[in-house]
Parts: C-alpha cells; structure tokens; sequence
C-alpha cells in the first residue's frame, strides 16, 4: 500500500450541518481543495456514523479525492450519528428523498461546480444507485460497490425465495444495535441526550418489516433499480467482489443501463478494492475512480470509456481455505455483456434417481454471508458437505482448463415429497487428492419455483421440472480436477427450513447444469498498485481474550448443532481525538438435524461510547431472537440502554409473524 502525502491541491477539512426542506439537518464532513475555482462534489451518504465508526475508511479516500479537486462530502442519514431526526427503514422514501436534497444542496454551494458524484459500499452504493434512478439533475456519474440492483432477490434478506436465515437475522440484529448508538457530546453539546431519547422512543427492530414481507411485493420492488433501468440517467461504474453476495448486479448494470456504463469485479470480499484485505490482489481502486471522476464530472478524456465495458478476474483452481492472501489468477475484458466469448454449455446429469433428504445442518461449512476480509470468513472443504447431498460430476477435458464466467444454471427434475421446501445447488472444483473447493451456489424455494411474487405449494406426487441460477463466478477449472454439482435440500444457516420439509427425489433423466463457457483470451489489463491518503491514528489495544471467529458445537447424543460466529467489527479502538469506542457481537445458530421447526438463531450485541475527558459514559445491550413453528416465526427484541450506571431506556418487543412463504 503506498500512502500518499504529496497531493495536486492542498485541503482542508470541516464538519457542517446540512439543511433539508422540513427543517432537519444532516451531519456532515467536508473535505476541500484550497483554490478559488469551483470544483465538483462527491458524496457518500450512510447511516454508519462518520464520527468514528466509518473515520478510519474515510480518511482513507476523502482526503485523496480533495487533494485531487474534489470536494469530498461524508453525510450521516437521518436519525444516525450526529444527524438530527429519527431514523427510518433501511433505503425508504424519506431517506431518498433526503439525499436528493443532499445532492441539490452541494450543487449549489459557491465552492461546487454544480456537478455532483456519489459512490459508497453497500449501503452507500445501494443508495447511490437508487438516487441515481430519481435522477437529480446535478448527479452526473455514480461508483457503486457491492450493492444491488434487486433488494428481495440480491440483498441480506431472501435468497431464491427463502428468508436468509444467516443474514436476514444477523443484519436485523446489528441495525438495531446501530440505530441505538447516541449522538456525540463533543459535537453538539448538550443537544446529544434529547437528540438520543427522541431517537429511541421511534425505535422498531427491522425484522418485523422485513419478515412481513415473504414475496417479491410492492415494498421490496421500492429501491430495486432492476424495476426500471432506464430511471438511471447518471454514469455508472458498478464494483463487486466474486466474496461479496452482490455480485451478480454488477453483470446485470452492464447490460441493461441506457447511459454510460462500466463494470469491475475482482477476487475480493464485501470491501473496497484498495484496502488490501483478503483474497486479493488488491488494486489502485482510487486512482480507477479518478479516472471515472474527470471523465464524467471534469469533462476530461481519460480513456477510461474506450476500456472494456467488463473487466473481470478469473480465478485459477485453488484449495479449500477459510481465507486467502491473494488468490491466483489474470483478469479479462469484454467489450460487451453478455459476451460473445462467452457459450452456454449444458452438462446432463448422469445416473438413476437420487433420494435427497439432507439433514438440517446441511450448510455449516458454507462460510460467512458476508465475507469482510477475516480469517474464517470463507468456506473450508466441501466434502463434508457433498457427502449430504446428491452429487454428480464431470471430469475436465484433458486439453482444458474450463473457463467459466457468468451465472451458471441449473434445470431439475424433482418429485417433492412435501408441500414447502427448498433446494440447494453448490458447484465445487474437485482436485484429485478429493478436496472439494466451493466456487459458487445458488437456491431455491420449491413455493416460488414460478415466480417470487407468488406462493405455489408443490402438488401431492408431482414431478415438475425446476429451474434457477447460481451466483455469477469466474473460475477455471484445469485439467485432471472435476466439476461438481452438489444438491440438497438444506442448508442452514443461510436458509431457514421449511416445516414439514422431507427432502425430494432427483431425476437426473431431464436435469443439466449449465455453466457460462468461456472462451480463454489474452487480455492486457493492470490497474496501478494501491494508494490512499494518510492513515487515521487509531489505537486498537489488544483483546483480553480472543474468542474463536467460527466454532461448531455438536450434541452427538441430542442430536443438535450449535454455530457461534464472532462477526469482527472492529473490537475496541481509541480515536485520536480520546474517544473510546467498543463494541461486542456474538451471533449462535442451532438446529436438530432432522426437525426443521428447531432452527433457532440469537444475536447479542453490546456497544460502549466513552469520553473521559467529558465524564461520558454510554452503553448499549442488545438481544435479538427468531425461532418458528409450523405456521409462524416468532421474534424476540430486547434493548438497554445506560448513561453510565443508570438505564435510561429499556423495551423488549415480542412478535409472531405468519409464515407466509418462509
């Protein structure tokens, strides 16, 4: 990583308030060239507090684009950080509208040129690309890295139809713990405490939203840009990671926006692509956004729009690991998506009927939903897990490798033995010693096997054919390894089982894989090595004690199995500026292996902002619970909040919520 010091421009560095039409005003930092002339503004807009949490990823970049010529603006959402208001469902219509007035606002200020960027990861690139698409006349280009385009089927709550038992849990369970955290004493004064309790008393736990709605309706069809792409006027370069669950919307952007367009997916986590956290290699991801900058706000030809409309990383065969470095592999362009060097290419399924009745624990060794770049985040060898589920493989050609960039799909002829159910695909590259490396997966809920609009319980002894993708990849598989499809019918705890779930009988007489071939070519394509501004002085202390990131317990007697993940947000650190900020999350999920109404999931959280020098002390306990039953899911929430030694608020929320689909 090289940290840049010298920089075009000088800059200096300033929080504000920003005005919005009711009255309310946002919270922000702004960093700025020093120089008479106007220049455009890039925003990055989040709920995630630059005060501390997100400041060590922003001093990172926005000082690099100031010293650029750019003005560099980090906004905190309604209801979050040291921004006025409450604060709302993730992506709504207010937190939208907000951010358009963000954008108009920047636009207008004497030291902005009126043209305006906006880019962010996850969170700050969903809500990029959905400003995008309300299309505010200043916002000319947009980076948008590893969010989505489609928040029911490419987000952290459904997948093929099925509630995300992994996420739809573990990231409810963190917003609520996020949304308590109280404004800052040291910014606004005595004006944090009321700030604080106005906030809570509007407080909800998310999950009550987002299990209330088990289908593809209205409220998940608000903010999926894949509803209307035309809507996006703004150039856009869409980012992803082949670690990060987001990445099919990149392949999707590229080929249905109207305007300019450009994609980028590499070998990496849900991270930025100059961070260096593993797999890398990481790139100069910041001087490639420059160049998308100048093109479309300086008006300056960087070249950048003559490169492939793709640029791609393939991964070469690599063993089973929870966490790597860097992966081997070369990157690829396409100068159009879908590519013409790209061939589906269909593999029928051999052999007879196959019984798959998976136990409930099917889906331990899948790895992390979000992957951030730790030392467990990645899912270990398959073979575990292939031996619960109906496997078929397919030697590579000895005059291989076997390229594949795209979505692989998968086409099932299925007999299901129950109404409700799901079905699990994985394809994994077999080496000859047997270890069995997971390239990609994708599901499947049989309800919503015509559509994830609508609920069609599987006929009494049908035989139907079913047909899904799996997430986008780019792999080659060499010669003397195999190819592997693995089907089950669980996979806990990414998908939360179905009740009454008895698995189904595979035919493979009409079931095929098909896998995006694609033809190898020599492309030349680099990127400049890492670079960012000066680092923020944070002191992390070491941990007392470190708990292991995943661990695995198994009841060989009862029958159950017990997951504790330790998500690694960050632990403790001190900021220069003396704040002590420590948080602490354990998430547990258990089942029995063969009852799949006793999938149960727990996440507790704790959060402690301390202040010596001004005597504040605060602290924030959260316990958030799902378990089910035949015809419910049933949630427990449960929130404490203390200025020191005295609870100034505390609320538990119980809720059942009909099982609709899930």
């Amino acid at each position: 990583m090289k940290i840049r010091t010298a920089f075009p421009y000088e800059t200096t560095c300033e929080d504000v308030r920003i005005p919005l039409p009711d009255g309310t005003r946002l919270y922000a930092r702004i960093w700025r060239p020093v120089t008479e002339e106007p220049v455009p503004a890039l925003l990055e807009y989040l709920p995630y507090r630059l005060g501390e949490w997100t400041a060590p990823r922003d001093a990172q970049r926005h000082p690099w684009y100031a010293g650029h010529g750019y003005a560099s603006v980090r906004v905190d959402i309604r209801g979050h950080g040291n921004s006025e208001g409450a604060p709302g469902d993730e992506y709504d219509a207010t937190e939208l509208a907000d951010g358009v007035a963000v954008v108009n606002w920047l636009a207008a200020q004497p030291w902005c040129t009126g043209k305006v960027g906006m880019f962010g990861i996850s969170w700050g690139g969903f809500n990029a690309l959905q400003i995008a698409a309300l299309a505010p006349e200043p916002l000319k280009a947009i980076v948008t890295v590893c969010s989505t385009d489609d928040r029911y089927d490419n987000d952290v709550h459904y997948m093929g139809g099925s509630v995300l038992g992994v996420d739809m849990h573990a990231w409810a369970a963190t917003m609520l713990a996020f949304t308590c955290r109280p404004p800052d004493p040291a910014h606004l004064g005595e004006e944090w405490r009321p700030l604080w309790l106005k906030r809570l008393e509007t407080l909800q736990p998310p999950i009550h939203t987002w299990l209330a709605h088990q289908t593809r309706d209205a409220y998940w069809r608000h903010g999926s840009v894949c509803e209307d792409y035309s809507a996006v006027q703004a150039a856009v370069l869409a980012v992803g990671g082949w670690h990060d669950p987001y990445r099919d919307t990149v392949l999707r952007l590229v080929e249905h926006l109207p305007g300019p367009a450009a994609g980028l997916i590499g070998p990496w986590s849900h991270q930025y692509p100059d961070r260096g956290l593993p797999p890398g290699p990481a790139i100069g991801f910041l001087q490639e956004t420059l160049r998308w900058w100048d093109q479309h706000l300086k008006g300056e030809d960087t070249g950048i729009m003559a490169e492939p409309k793709l640029r791609s990383w393939i991964s070469e065969s690599h063993p089973p690991a929870t966490t790597y470095p860097e992966l081997p592999g070369r990157w690829v362009g396409d100068l159009v998506w879908p590519s013409p060097h790209v061939t589906p290419t269909s593999y029928p399924l051999p052999g007879a009927p196959a019984e798959v009745n998976s136990p409930m624990h099917t889906g331990l060794d899948a790895g992390r939903f979000f992957p951030f770049g730790n030392d467990a985040d990645l899912p270990p060898d398959q073979r575990d897990e292939d031996a619960k589920s109906a496997c078929f493989d397919f030697p590579v050609p000895k005059d291989g490798p076997v390229e594949i960039l795209g979505r692989p799909r998968v086409r099932l002829r299925l007999r299901s033995h129950a109404p409700r159910g799901q079905v699990v695909a994985r394809l994994c590259d077999v080496a000859p010693d047997g270890s069995s490396t997971l390239v990609t997966r994708g599901a499947l809920n049989l309800s919503a096997r015509h559509g994830r609009d609508r609920v069609e319980p599987w006929p009494e002894g049908a035989v139907e054919d079913v047909e899904f993708e799996l997430n986008a990849i780019g792999h080659a598989f060499p010669p003397g390894h195999r190819i592997r499809l693995a089907v089950s019918s669980a996979y806990w705890p990414w998908i939360w089982p179905q009740p009454g779930s008895a698995g189904f009988t595979l035919h493979p007489d009409g079931s095929t894989l098909e896998l995006p071939v694609r033809t190898p070519t020599t492309d030349a394509i680099a990127f400049a090595e890492p670079e960012q501004s000066a680092p923020l002085n944070v002191v992390l202390p070491e941990p007392e004690q470190q708990r292991p990131e995943r661990r695995i317990v198994r009841d060989v007697a009862a029958g159950t199995w017990h997951l504790e993940v330790d998500p690694h947000y960050g632990g403790t650190r001190v900021y220069p500026d003396g704040l002590e900020f420590t948080e602490d999350a354990l998430e547990t999920y258990t089942v029995h292996e063969r009852d799949p109404l006793s999938a149960r999931t727990r996440s507790d959280w704790m959060i402690r902002l301390h202040r010596p020098d001004l005597g504040w002390d605060v602290t924030i306990r959260t316990r958030s619970e799902i378990t089910a039953d035949a015809e419910d899911f049933v949630t427990a929430n449960e929130v404490t909040c203390c200025e020191g030694d005295v609870t100034v608020f505390h609320r538990t929320w119980d809720k059942r919520i009909p099982r609709t689909a899930g």
